[in-house]
């Protein structure tokens, strides 16, 4: 199964992305993740990236699909993989068709403003392995403690309430235009995403079920 998760930020791509992963028993390819761990390990590509990620703004489409480009040609994504993040611009998604990017479908997750701006402010992350969680719809076992690694887990710049309103008007202005794209090329999978992790997860698998 080969996917993109669409949908603003804060809708809960990356733990769909990461549920889906194990039941479909397929990798997750999250830009995100490689974008703030190349700025952790001040990479190159990471110090262009941060300029953009702490004002709330999109990463330009040149860097993405370079990041995306090499991870794609690793054997564990030969079979399938989850993109979680990318495509976020028309241009990229275009990028990525020209590409020859293989696509099942685009799996997008509805959700409005205000529980976006609500639920951001519970969202905490790992910035070790990139593990996210929310303190009300997804606590981690031990407070502020990530499951997976141990560390950590910290309140993200790009989570703040002036930053999420600004990045919510970027996702509208830029990146909604996409699932009229991918509606087009009749890929496109819309799923309520208001209700909780686990039921939005039984939606998104009943949605699959019907391509497969």
């Amino acid at each position: 199964m080969k996917l993109i998760m669409l949908g603003p930020p804060g809708a809960g791509k990356g733990t769909q992305a990461a549920k889906l992963s194990v039941s479909l028993n397929v990798p997750t390819l999250s830009t995100g993740h490689i974008l703030r761990t190349a700025i952790k390990e001040g990479l190159p590509v990471g110090l262009q990236a941060k300029e953009y990620m702490d004002a709330g703004k999109l990463v330009p489409d040149e860097i993405v699909i370079g990041v995306v480009k090499d991870f794609l040609s690793k054997d564990e994504f030969k079979t399938g993989y989850i993109l979680d993040g990318v495509p976020r611009t028309l241009v990229q998604a275009e990028i990525l068709e020209k590409m020859g990017v293989e696509l099942d479908a685009a799996v997008s997750i509805e959700i409005s403003d205000e529980e976006i701006e609500h639920r951001m402010q519970g969202r905490r992350v790992c910035n070790k392995c990139g593990a996210s969680y929310n303190i009300d719809a997804n606590p981690p076992k031990v407070e502020n403690i990530c499951d997976v690694c141990g560390e950590k887990l910290v309140i993200r710049d790009d989570d703040k309430p002036e930053t999420v309103r600004q990045r919510l008007a970027v996702y509208h202005a830029e990146t909604e235009p996409i699932i009229g794209f991918y509606k087009e090329r009749g890929k496109l999978l819309p799923v309520d995403g208001t209700a909780s992790v686990e039921e939005t997860t039984e939606k998104v698998m009943k949605a699959l079920e019907m391509i497969k």
